[in-house]
């Protein structure tokens, strides 16, 4: 009984202790061994329950004090983020430190703003940022070319956009810094970034280039097809043909309709003369001569006209440069599977889509890829079962009673445990307490009526026996004995009776001598 009783009141103040105890939540995670000290000292102070998990990366603390511990903790500048920020000046002594301190003490302010910022980009878990910032050298008129190396701890994968943010993010904030010039590395040692540029600004091959145009399209594809047929149900392959030649064609068209009158310039000659024959004599030079011989004689008249007009024809002169990464030809490949629906005696069959529902699914992946005839594309829609079956709740029947009160999954975790308690208690109420406690009334029942019959004075015992008047009384009614004392009691009054059958049949014949 004693152990029984130490069982009971531990498993209740367990149960006790569990209900009671608040339900704990994250406050932050991913944290350094520095934030997380400073981090604990506070809470430590401030006297708040917490856990710590992953090695003191992550720490829990009540959920209804989530907010007010995360507002308190950033009045304080914590968490610093694993690095050192513009903070480092705020307990310097700038009248004690030499330029070549105060030039370190920027450099890593830079860099732990930077990696700060960094952090703040999805998937991106840490950052670390390395800048090297050269002087210019006396007498030179070159000036080098400042650059930084920054690497990355990130969950999954970055996408392309995502590592050029990150450079000109580092580019823009250090002064004369390009985002050529900034090489990013994961935590893996892949390259994300070289550092060296084309002209362009880009460092992506012709095959990055493609798989990132393939990998955009089939997420959209997916998207737009998991959203008909169910998530994961559907599987999407997208194949491009990329031309990266570069080609730059000029051409000159003429336009003889289009003549416009650039210049123009005109000229008239006229002279006349009389036929003498050309002859000089005495006769002629004599005065007087001129008047005899003043005979008509005919004249030689010429004119001359001339004109020049010079003009313009339109001319169109177009210079045409083609970029490489044209697209040739696309090719997608979009399986999806059918659905599944209960028969009559409640097991799940699979149901093969129909012809108009995979014609419409198709014109849906056209549309969203671009769908070119005469470049050649090409889409294929094929309906085939897959071989994992989904065991998941269909998304109508999940919209029930979760969709109408929008449990969270602590939510029902914690009624989940709190059912499992009850039902135990329950269980250790009904097996162990109620047994123990009708055993315990039961010998009470019993010592009760065994007590008042040994409480009046003793009597002389007669040798003789004396016959009662109640016939009633001189026999026992097993029935109403049993109706009245359960069995077991009735074995304790027999084990009674064995250790002292002295008093017992002194009792008896008390009971046979009292009158009617």
């Amino acid at each position: 009984m004693v152990a029984v009783t130490l069982a009971l009141v531990g498993f209740f103040g367990f149960v006790i202790m569990r209900v009671t105890t608040p339900q704990m939540t994250t406050l932050f995670t991913d944290l350094s061994y520095e934030d997380s000290s400073g981090i604990i000292k506070e809470l430590e102070r401030q006297a708040i329950p917490y856990e710590i998990r992953n090695d003191g990366a992550v720490i829990l603390v009540p959920k209804d004090k989530v907010t007010r511990l995360r507002m308190k903790l950033a009045e304080s500048g914590m968490p610093k983020g694993g690095g050192v920020g513009y903070e480092i000046f705020d307990k310097s002594d700038a009248l004690g430190s030499t330029s070549f301190v105060q030039n370190i003490n920027h450099l890593r302010a830079l860099e732990g703003e930077l990696a700060r910022t960094i952090k703040g980009i999805d998937r991106i878990q840490a950052a670390r940022v390395h800048l090297v910032l050269p002087e210019r050298p006396l007498f030179s008129r070159e000036t080098p070319e400042p650059s930084a190396s920054i690497v990355l701890r990130v969950r999954g994968s970055l996408e392309p956009q995502q590592v050029r943010a990150v450079r000109h993010i580092v580019a823009s904030a250090v002064n004369g810094l390009k985002a050529q010039r900034v090489s990013i590395v994961d935590e893996s040692g892949q390259l994300l970034a070289n550092g060296s540029a084309n002209d362009d600004g880009t460092d992506s091959t012709g095959d990055d280039r493609r798989t990132a145009y393939e990998n955009r399209m089939r997420e959209q594809v997916e998207q737009i097809v998991s959203s008909v047929v169910g998530a994961g149900r559907a599987r999407v392959q997208v194949s491009a043909d990329f031309d990266y030649n570069k080609i730059t064609q000029t051409s000159d068209k003429f336009d003889p309709d289009g003549r416009v009158l650039r210049s123009s310039q005109s000229r008239e000659e006229s002279s006349a003369s009389s036929d003498n024959n050309g002859q000089v004599t005495v006769n002629n030079e004599l005065p007087g001569s001129q008047q005899q011989n003043a005979a008509p004689s005919p004249k030689d008249q010429t004119k001359k006209s001339e004109e020049i007009n010079n003009y313009e024809i339109s001319r169109v002169t177009k210079t045409e440069v083609t970029e490489a990464g044209r697209i040739n030809r696309m090719s997608v490949a979009v399986l999806v599977d059918g659905s599944y629906q209960k028969n009559g005696s409640g097991d799940v069959v699979y149901v093969a889509r129909s012809k108009d529902e995979l014609d419409r699914i198709g014109a849906l992946v056209r549309s969203a890829i671009g769908f070119d005839q005469k470049r050649g594309d090409q889409v294929e829609i094929v309906n085939l079962r897959f071989a994992d079956t989904p065991t998941a709740i269909p998304a109508g029947e999940q919209n029930g009673l979760l969709g109408m009160f929008q449990f969270t999954k602590d939510d029902i975790m914690y009624f989940i445990e709190l059912g499992v308690m009850s039902l135990l208690g329950l269980v250790v109420l009904f097996m162990v307490v109620r047994p123990l406690v009708k055993r315990i009334l039961t010998e009470d029942s019993a010592k009760r009526a065994l007590v008042p019959a040994a409480l009046p004075d003793p009597v002389p015992v007669n040798t003789t026996p004396q016959i009662a008047s109640n016939p009633n009384a001189t026999m026992i009614d097993v029935a109403q004995v049993q109706g009245q004392v359960h069995a077991q009691s009735v074995h304790r009054v027999g084990e009674l009776a064995d250790r002292n059958p002295s008093e017992t049949a002194s009792i008896i014949r008390q009971w046979l001598a009292e009158p009617a």
